[in-house]
C-alpha cells in the first residue's frame, strides 16, 4: 500500500493551521459529491466520535504515602470498593463497582465523574501493620489534584458496533441494553454507526498502538486492541488510556442502568489521517452499510435467538424497524448528539493546531474471534518440582529459585552457597536450623 500522503506532511499542515479537517459525517457527503481521488487530494484529517456506556473502564490512582505510612489493602472512595492489591498506595477503581451500601445507585463511574468535576471524595483505607507500613488505617478526603497520578485505563471501549436488543417474553426486563418492553414492545441499540471510530477504519490502516485520540474531554492514546476484540465478526474494540486530570466531566458520565448496575459513559474520538485512496474508501461507509442483528434478550443465554438479521444503523436511527409486518419503535442507549460534539470538538482542536497526529507504532489485529468461557470439571494440577531435603527440616525448591543470592548473604552461619552448577546448597555442618533462609526468601524456595 503506497501512501499518497504521510502523517508528518499532515502534521506540518496542522502546525501551519492549513489542514483541511472534516467530521466523518461531512466526509461521507464530500466523497459522494467529489469522488475518491479528489477527496484524497483535498481532505487531510477526518474526525470520528462515539459516546456510550463503556462498562470495561476504570482508573489507576496513586494517593501518596501518609505519615506514618500505611499499606492500603482494603480501601474505598465514597464507599465504593477500590482494588488495592497492586502496591501500598496504588489502586484501581473499576467503573462498575457498586458502593458498599445496599440499594445504592452510586459506583466507581460516579466517583470518576466526581473527581474529574473537581469534587473531593472520602478515602478510607485499612492494612495490616508492618515495619515499613506501621499504620493500621486512614480516613481523609481527597481530590484529583491531591493525587500523584490518576490514569484512566479502559480495557474495552469503542465497540465497532452492537447487536440491537428486543424482548419476546411477556414481562418487562432490564438489561445493559436498557429497559426492554414485553412482546417486542421496543428495540434498543447502541453506537454512533457511521460516525464511530472503528467503522471508519475497520482494517486498522491508521488506528493502532500509539494513536493519539480524544478521550473523556482530554487527550489519550490507543494502547492495544481491547478485550473481547473480535474483528472477524465485526466487533472490534480498543484499549485506551489518558491522564484523568486533563479530562472534562462533560465527556465522562457516571451512570446507573436499572436492573443492571453502574457504568461509565465515555467520550472517544479518533482522528483518521487521509493518506491514500484505500483509507478514503473506508471513510465512505454509511449507516445503510453497517448492519447488526436484532436479538432476543428475553432468553437469558449467551447464544440468543436472532429476531431479524442485517438491520442497518440507518433503519435503527430512523425510529422504527419492521419485524414480521410490525413496526417496532427503536431508541439508542448511547448519544449521537454527544458523538457529534466529540467529532466537532476534535475537528476544532486540529484546525487550531492544538492536536497533532501520531503514527501507530504497531497495527491492531484484524483477525481473531472473541471466545466464550468453556465450563469443564477442573483437574488437579500437579507442578513438578526439583527438591532436596536437609535434615528433614529445610526443603529447597530449585525450580522457584531466582538466583538473587539473598539467602547466601543473610545466612548468619554462612551455611548456604552455590555449587558448580549454580544450585543452592546447604552445608549440614554449619546449618543450625535457625530457618533464617525460610523467612527471608521472597519467592518461597525454602520450606
Amino acid at each position: 500500500m503506497n501512501a499518497e500522503k504521510t502523517t508528518e506532511e499532515i502534521n506540518d499542515r496542522i502546525r501551519a493551521k492549513r489542514a483541511v479537517v472534516l467530521t466523518a459525517e461531512e466526509m461521507k457527503h464530500f466523497i459522494a459529491e467529489n469522488g475518491v481521488s479528489k477527496s484524497l487530494e483535498k481532505v487531510d484529517v477526518v474526525t470520528t466520535g462515539t459516546f456510550g456506556a463503556m462498562c470495561s473502564s476504570g482508573a489507576f490512582l496513586n494517593f501518596g504515602h501518609a505519615d506514618p505510612p500505611l499499606k492500603m489493602e482494603k480501601l474505598t472512595l465514597n464507599g465504593v470498593p477500590v482494588y488495592g492489591g497492586i502496591a501500598a498506595v496504588d489502586a484501581y477503581l473499576g467503573a462498575t463497582e457498586r458502593a458498599e451500601k445496599s440499594k445504592t445507585h452510586y459506583g466507581g463511574a460516579h466517583v470518576i465523574e466526581d473527581l474529574v468535576a473537581g469534587k473531593r471524595v472520602v478515602l478510607k483505607a485499612k492494612g495490616r501493620p508492618t515495619y515499613c507500613y506501621p499504620a493500621k488505617s486512614v480516613s481523609t478526603d481527597i481530590s484529583l489534584a491531591d493525587m500523584n497520578q490518576a490514569i484512566l485505563l479502559n480495557p474495552r471501549n469503542a465497540y465497532q458496533r452492537y447487536n440491537a436488543a428486543a424482548n419476546s417474553t411477556d414481562k418487562t426486563i432490564y438489561t445493559y441494553m436498557g429497559r426492554l418492553l414485553p412482546r417486542l414492545g421496543n428495540i434498543t441499540f447502541s453506537g454512533a454507526g457511521e460516525l464511530s471510530p472503528i467503522n471508519n477504519d475497520p482494517k486498522f490502516l491508521t488506528i493502532g498502538i500509539g494513536t493519539r485520540i480524544f478521550l473523556g474531554g482530554g487527550t489519550g492514546f490507543v494502547i492495544s486492541s481491547g478485550t473481547q476484540h473480535s474483528p472477524e465478526t465485526g466487533f472490534s474494540t480498543l484499549m485506551v488510556k489518558g491522564d484523568l486530570k486533563m479530562m472534562n466531566a462533560e465527556f465522562l458520565r457516571g451512570a446507573y442502568m436499572h436492573g443492571y448496575g453502574c457504568t461509565l459513559f465515555v467520550g472517544i474520538g479518533v482522528p483518521i489521517p487521509v493518506l491514500n485512496e484505500e483509507i478514503v474508501r473506508q471513510l465512505a461507509v454509511t449507516d445503510d452499510r453497517i448492519t447488526v442483528n436484532v436479538v432476543d434478550y428475553g432468553i437469558p443465554r449467551l447464544a440468543r435467538p436472532v429476531l431479524k438479521s442485517g438491520v442497518s444503523y440507518r433503519e435503527l436511527k430512523s425510529g422504527f424497524v419492521e419485524i414480521d409486518g410490525r413496526k417496532i419503535r427503536t431508541a439508542s442507549i448511547s448519544s449521537l448528539f454527544m458523538a457529534r460534539k466529540i467529532a466537532d470538538t476534535l475537528k476544532r482542536w486540529i484546525e487550531r493546531g492544538d492536536f497533532s497526529l501520531t503514527q501507530a507504532v504497531e497495527p491492531l489485529s484484524t483477525s481473531g474471534i472473541a471466545r466464550p468461557l468453556t465450563l469443564r470439571q477442573p483437574e488437579k494440577i500437579v507442578v513438578p518440582r526439583g527438591k532436596d531435603r536437609h535434615r528433614d527440616a529445610v526443603l529447597i525448591d530449585h525450580a522457584r529459585c531466582i538466583h538473587c543470592d539473598l539467602c547466601i548473604a543473610q545466612c548468619p552461619h554462612e551455611a548456604i552457597s552455590k555449587d558448580a552448577e549454580n544450585f543452592v546448597r546447604i552445608d549440614s555442618e554449619k546449618c543450625t536450623l535457625c530457618r533464617t533462609c525460610v523467612k527471608i526468601c521472597s519467592v518461597g524456595c525454602f520450606e
